[in-house]
């Protein structure tokens, strides 16, 4: 198979509308798994203090001790946070949207960066324009997928900046409004989370949040996930993929992602629940076993790309509308 040197352009929808129809004309007790699961929370909380502290115990260690424990450890926890800033921003933490908003900003913390409440935002934009370029921030851009061709060290290098790609794009969709009260919040938040940091353990401590957050994102296993989703990793027409691996424990079930967005207000904790119910519309769409499969996979198939994503624009990709809605 020859390297793709654009993006797949189709004219019709994304397949998750029609699906979502019929799963619901079938099972329609799937709606019954729908609303808030109370246990996120606490993880949270739990979660956001374990990486407190270990940044705490670390904090006079040795650039060798910190480095593979980011990788090996905080990776992981800094991805369980994404899932829980993905459970808040369709509301399923609490009902209360704006007490969602601030489970976001608690979440972000370890995070470093301000990434949080941007996520909320164009994440449902995401779900309501898949594909469309001008709306969808999940896609790169044309300038970053011809940068990053079909090189193995240029797409290990990507993954390993991805949190200053995603940063870049927010700035070029130029018809999504990115600054508010909620990210100023955000920002402001993490500038004093970053200033405390440093003034009570240092910047080993703080080394150590940074290279958690870039490698949760990066140049992981978990990383793999955000190629899992939507890159056209199997033949055939299917542009959303699910992930049925055993890193879903500690993933929270975030690899169900056919699932989700057939019924994206189904927690993390009923999304296999949502599976079996519907076995005749989830067993004959590929899947992936192994993310760290599909992270060497993405690394070394020169036809695997950037634009190895499908593309569709204006009212065929979306509602009609540019508020996001959960």
């Amino acid at each position: 198979m020859a390297t793709q040197l654009d993006f797949v352009r189709v004219d019709y929808p994304e397949p998750h509308r029609e699906r979502t129809r019929r799963l619901l004309a079938a099972h329609p007790e799937a709606k019954l798994l729908q609303g808030p699961e109370p246990r996120s929370g606490p993880i949270l909380i739990g979660v956001v203090a374990f990486q407190i502290g270990m940044a705490w115990l670390l904090r006079d260690q040795s650039l060798w001790l910190v480095i593979p424990l980011a990788w090996l450890v905080g990776a992981v926890a800094d991805h369980a946070l994404w899932v829980l800033i993905h459970e808040a921003a369709h509301n399923l933490i609490v009902k209360t949207p704006w007490v969602n908003s601030v489970a976001t900003l608690v979440a972000n913390l370890p995070i470093v960066f301000p990434g949080g409440i941007p996520f909320r935002r164009y994440h449902l934009l995401h779900h309501a324009w898949q594909g469309d370029p001008e709306i969808d921030a999940d896609l790169a851009a044309p300038a970053e997928a011809r940068l990053v061709g079909n090189s193995t060290l240029k797409k290990a290098l990507w993954l390993l900046f991805y949190f200053l790609a995603q940063g870049m794009r927010a700035t070029q969709l130029k018809r999504i409004k990115l600054w508010d009260g909620w990210y100023i919040a955000n920002v402001l938040t993490q500038v004093a989370f970053v200033v405390a940091v440093v003034y009570l353990m240092g910047w080993t401590a703080l080394l150590y949040l940074f290279l958690s957050s870039a490698f949760a994102i990066g140049l992981h296993p978990v990383g793999a996930r955000w190629i899992q989703e939507h890159y056209l990793t199997f033949p055939g027409d299917q542009e959303t993929f699910s992930y049925y691996g055993p890193m879903n424990v500690l993933a929270l079930n975030v690899g169900y992602h056919n699932e989700h967005h057939d019924l994206m207000r189904v927690p993390w904790t009923k999304l296999p629940a949502l599976k079996a119910m519907a076995p005749e519309l989830y067993e004959p769409l590929h899947f992936h076993r192994s993310w760290s499969a599909l992270l060497w996979r993405f690394l070394t198939d020169p036809t695997i790309t950037l634009y190895s994503r499908v593309i569709r624009h204006g009212t065929v990709a979306g509602t009609g509308r540019l508020e996001p809605t959960a």
